[in-house]
């Protein structure tokens, strides 16, 4: 039972019941599409007139579309979906090595992108942000806000970037300028957020219906994004979930962000995986990228494929201890690695069961991401996206 905040609560006007009822209707379009009025009046316990009436609202805003479905005999039936004809959403992902732009509809369908290789200075990188921006919303009239993913510690109700450790930048000001160069909303989070949020919103079904799961993001480093009853949690100063840098032992193959050796990041980062193919290929032989890694590890090759089946293993230590602070429902991993886990899988499941609270115990469903090969870019998207289904609350 959720305890009402009383600073933040609003009372249930009858344009707050209008408004949940407006996104209760906007989401079984969204999932269940294509739908008819009847099946959604029926569902949802609300009057036809009423659903009517939200319904004709929704295609106004140009959200939603009428179709004809397949006859049974007589009539077809006028069934909905989601409008997903021009775009919506600006995203922008901030990659250590890549920064991606692209544009979507409403349903996360990317129209158009560009991309090019992450600047050490902090200035550069906003300057060519502003020129991808302002290229892609020409291109793609109808933007209504843009979305950003950063690898580091962000204040999203701020709007700003702490630090990103991997460039050490600081109090970066890339949402103020977004918003100044586009007139547009700019919304800011954490790329394990970010990516949680997209998985709660547009992963696949079995996502979608869970409430509580955490996100681990393995890239060069490691971070979570956790999702409790259907919200990203934040924390104060929005701190939460830097599990990364838990303590799980102690001689990793590469330090952390922050130098150290004990991290959680240290042992199951990319830049780890790496480190131990390094030492276990053949003199002479290597690779440059953890893409390359992967590749030859599901090509058969046997030193890259100890490497992963070993940083698999960290991975489920650290999980194991995710899980008995947190009890998620369900562990999601996503980057890269998630390519490998018919490799992985294995070993980092029984990692975690080896270091449960109580042998046979059920533990958290622990799976691959949903979202494909850019989950950030998702992510960022998604900041503008989820605004269109989530209703207003007063908690």
């Amino acid at each position: 039972m959720r305890r009402i905040n009383l600073k933040k609560a609003s009372v249930a006007r009858s344009d707050t019941i209008r408004n949940i009822n407006r996104q209760i209707v906007l989401n079984y379009v969204r999932e269940r599409s294509p739908i008819s009025r009847a099946e959604i009046s029926h569902e949802t316990e609300l009057q036809r007139s009423t659903v009517s009436l939200i319904v004709e609202e929704l295609k106004d805003q140009g959200l939603i579309e009428e179709i004809e479905g397949e006859s049974t005999g007589g009539r077809p039936p006028t069934l909905l979906r989601l409008r997903a004809a021009g775009p919506v959403a600006l995203g922008v992902d901030v990659g250590t090595k890549q920064t991606m732009l692209a544009i979507s509809d409403i349903a996360g369908r990317v129209i158009d992108r560009e991309s090019f290789k992450t600047d050490p200075e902090a200035d550069a990188t906003v300057e060519k942000i502003l020129e991808c921006a302002g290229r892609l919303i020409k291109r793609g009239r109808g933007v209504e806000g843009v979305g950003v993913s950063v690898p580091g510690l962000v204040e999203p109700e701020r709007g700003h970037v702490i630090f990103i450790p991997h460039y050490r930048w600081r109090d970066w000001d890339v949402a103020k300028a977004l918003k100044q160069a586009t007139g547009l909303p700019v919304s800011i989070d954490n790329d394990a957020n970010a990516v949680a949020l997209a998985e709660l919103w547009f992963g696949r079904p079995e996502i979608r219906e869970v409430r509580d799961f955490v996100m681990v993001l393995v890239e060069e480093g490691l971070g979570t994004g956790l999702v409790f009853d259907g919200q990203v949690y934040h924390g104060e100063a929005g701190a939460a979930g830097e599990f990364g840098h838990m303590t799980i032992g102690a001689g990793a193959p590469v330090a952390c962000a922050a130098g150290n050796y004990g991290c959680w990041e240290a042992f199951a980062s990319e830049r780890a995986a790496l480190a131990r193919y390094a030492k276990l290929a053949p003199r002479g032989e290597g690779v440059e990228t953890f893409s390359r890694l992967v590749d030859a590890a599901l090509g058969g090759e046997a030193a890259a494929r100890a490497a992963l089946v070993e940083t698999g293993r960290y991975l489920g230590v650290g999980i194991s201890n995710v899980v008995k602070g947190l009890s998620p429902k369900s562990v999601i991993v996503g980057g890269e690695i998630a390519r490998a886990w018919p490799l992985i899988s294995e070993e980092l499941v029984k990692a975690v069961e080896e270091n449960s609270l109580c042998r046979g115990m059920k533990i958290a469903r622990i799976i691959p991401s949903t979202l494909g090969e850019t989950p950030r870019l998702m992510g960022a998207l998604s900041l503008v996206l989820s605004s269109k289904f989530a209703a207003v609350t007063t908690a």
